[in-house]
């Protein structure tokens, strides 16, 4: 734990925070006054559904079926795209969904939809989903959901306008759905990276054979014909019609494994990759992957065709879903084994078990609490883009908070704090006669920064994982009234705008590698959230902001400089500047690049 910072400290703090400024009070009172901050303002492309679970709606344990709740979800994001675009819209692709509660008859669902970013022509939709029981009044969280939807139009080629978020919860998701996107475009090639480099084991032979199932056993196909009822105005059959389809033939598998009545916890990332409409044929393939001690993989694939005669079908949609099967005091239960076909039913099964890895890393890495996990991740192949991923949108995050405090200014150069969530955070800004993308350049190679952060006295290049990310080990004379030096292994990923007004990105934070342990010689420091935001201000001018969220080991150290009690952040932020101005001509084969 840290040492008290001491009574002169703490009187130099209250006395800075008593008469700070907040950016937060500036900012509405530039506004039109009218309204403050969450208080009389609804998001333009919210929608709202209440829906009160009937017996029609559930299954045969009484609770609410996944394909009625995937089709309420569908329609009312689908809805508020469509506020949002103002013509009608298609279900391009949907997120990862756990579902954390079950809901039951006579309960009531409600579900909130609004476009958190609008691109060019598609959109990302996040779905809140709550139960609600009306005789206690007692609520819980069902899951959240993050859809893509695409605006279509058949005369005119469509260009959505552009969100602007108001409140700090849409100004953080705004800010991530660009991360959100970038993961998604590249999701189908690094699932087929990573199960192509990882080991996997499979102790086939070593299981009790008599507890096994062959997978044949667990196929289902189905057909479903598409009826205007199953189809929007234009005809497109809903993308929450066909994903409940495919919970049916999913649960039929699943249940065939384990002979009793499963219940959904997950779906995976999938996208459609057609259209399908009005009087098509859709053949829906579901088969159990994968069967693990508490919870199996089933895997479904849709196909569309026309006439009968027709041989050539058209690949609608893949999915893999996630069942478990509860007792009376709803905890899993021990699954028999699954026994594989040779050749495709081996590959699956492989593939399963590389996909539950990638899903626990994925679910770990992009969805946990800074305060409940370690600061530093490991660092690994299989999860390097949820690494990334993570490392760009926390940053991101900590610079869309609208509490940030202005504690001191010195020629131009703001220093901000934030306290939030046990942290505290800090935000240098500054405006430099440098080009954006050339500041970006400098800035995002590390192997540069001694020569303006004495902070940093000597960095490494370990890893150039790709063009964007990048790992460093990085050694530090030692702080704080400790005598040893420090050194940190960081991964630094940067990003580009992805529009106009977005800021140049890039991100730092902790990792763990085999290669880099803690030696003696070195006390191993860890950062969490920190790095450059950089906005093109005009020609040749660029506000550059840092951003920091304080760890432990360097907590004395920020404090006192907050407290005005010392000037470091100011001198090494102005060297930063100066740093920029000298060798802001010198990138001119690096930039042709940006």
């Amino acid at each position: 734990m840290i040492q008290n910072v001491g009574n002169h400290l703490r009187r130099g703090l209250a006395s800075v925070f008593s008469n700070r400024t907040s950016r937060k009070s500036a900012s509405r009172a530039e506004g039109d006054g009218a309204m403050t901050d969450g208080q009389g303002y609804r998001n333009p492309t919210e929608v709202q559904m209440s829906q009160l679970v009937l017996p029609c709606h559930t299954n045969q344990r009484g609770e609410l079926g996944v394909g009625q709740l995937l089709k309420w979800i569908d329609t009312a994001a689908c809805l508020s795209a469509e506020r949002h675009a103002g013509c009608p819209c298609v279900t391009a692709s949907m997120d990862d969904i756990y579902f954390e509660h079950t809901i039951s008859v006579g309960q009531v669902v409600n579900i909130k939809a609004k476009v958190n970013r609008a691109f060019n022509s598609s959109m990302e939709v996040g779905i809140q989903v709550a139960s609600e029981d009306l005789c206690s009044e007692k609520q819980w969280n069902v899951c959240k959901a993050l859809a893509t939807f695409v605006a279509h139009r058949e005369i005119t080629k469509v260009k959505l306008k552009q969100i602007t978020p108001r409140t700090e919860e849409e100004k953080m998701e705004h800010s991530v759905a660009a991360e959100r996107r970038r993961m998604r475009l590249v999701y189908a090639d690094t699932i087929k990276d990573l199960l192509a480099n990882c080991a996997i084991q499979d102790n086939l032979e070593s299981r009790d054979c008599s507890r096994m199932v062959p997978a044949e056993k667990t196929r289902v196909e189905s057909v479903e014909l598409v009826l205007p009822p199953h189809a929007n105005h234009q005809g497109n059959t809903f993308g929450g019609q066909i994903m409940a389809w495919m919970e049916n033939v999913a649960t039929i598998a699943a249940s065939r494994l384990c002979r009793a009545h499963p219940t959904l916890k997950a779906i995976e990332m999938f996208h459609f990759r057609g259209p399908s409409q009005v009087g098509d044929r859709l053949v829906l393939k579901a088969i159990v992957n994968n069967a693990f001690k508490h919870s199996m993989e089933v895997g479904v694939c849709v196909e569309a065709y026309r006439q009968e005669a027709e041989t050539h079908r058209r690949h609608i949609n893949s999915a893999f879903m996630t069942f478990v099967v509860l007792d009376e005091d709803d905890q899993p239960q021990l699954l028999p084994w699954i026994r594989p076909q040779p050749g495709d039913g081996e590959r699956r099964y492989r593939e399963a078990s590389a996909r539950k890895k990638i899903r626990l890393d994925r679910k770990y890495i992009m969805s946990y609490k800074q305060t409940e996990v370690p600061l530093t991740v490991p660092w690994d192949p299989s999860n390097q883009v949820y690494l990334s991923y993570n490392n760009v949108s926390s940053l991101k995050m900590l610079v869309a908070k609208d509490n940030w405090v202005l504690s001191s200014e010195i020629s131009q150069v703001r220093l901000y704090t934030l306290e939030d969530d046990k942290f505290l955070s800090f935000h240098m800004e500054m405006v430099v006669h440098v080009d954006a993308a050339q500041a970006f350049v400098l800035l995002s190679d590390l192997r540069r920064r001694p020569e303006w952060d004495k902070h940093y006295r000597s960095v490494e290049l370990v890893q150039q994982v790709d063009e964007d990310d990048a790992i460093y080990h990085v050694t530090s004379p030692a702080l704080g009234g400790h005598t040893k030096p420090q050194d940190f292994v960081i991964l630094a990923s940067r990003r580009k705008p992805c529009d106009n007004g977005d800021p140049y990105v890039i991100a730092l934070r902790s990792v763990t590698l085999p290669t880099h342990r803690e030696t003696p010689e070195y006390r191993r420091g860890e950062t969490l959230c920190s790095g450059f935001c950089l906005w093109r201000e005009g020609d040749q001018l660029t506000k550059v902001s840092y951003y920091n969220q304080a760890t432990p080991g360097v907590l004395n150290y920020v404090t006192a400089n907050v407290a005005g009690l010392s000037s470091e952040f100011y001198t090494t932020f102005k060297a930063c500047e100066q740093f920029l101005l000298d060798n802001r001509n010198d990138l001119a084969p690096s930039l042709q690049t940006l």
